[in-house]
């Protein structure tokens, strides 16, 4: 008698700063992820030098993104598209729940063509 029984799928925090990250790009307006430095109170905390700090806790994923924006856009706008992107991308991808998506804008990028 043959049972077809399920395994356990388990996600890589990295697997999760990765969809992040990749998602955050993807939406226009953000230019790049601000690197985060690494304190003793991030210690458990993942992706923390790319600019994604990622935290799991049961099924809920926790994000806090650093973000350089282009210049000129509307920052709200393109804040609210990057947690809507994100936690899809999230929710999509590995099926867990988002419990929210912090924004920090960390900088913009200014063109330097003031010649």
């Amino acid at each position: 008698m043959t049972e077809n029984t399920q395994g356990k799928t388990t996600v890589s925090p990295d697997v999760l700063t990765t969809i992040a990250r990749l998602a955050a790009l993807s939406v226009p307006g953000v230019s790049r992820l601000a690197p985060v430095s690494g304190g003793v109170n991030r210690f458990f905390k993942r992706g923390a030098g790319d600019g994604v700090r990622i935290e799991t806790e049961e099924n809920t994923v926790y994000a806090d993104l650093h973000l350089v924006l282009q210049e000129n856009v509307n920052i709200r706008e393109v804040s609210r598209n990057v947690q809507q992107n994100v936690a899809r991308a999230i929710q999509e991808m590995v099926g867990m729940e988002v419990g929210h998506v912090n924004i920090h804008i960390e900088d913009i990028d200014y063109e330097d063509n003031e010649a």
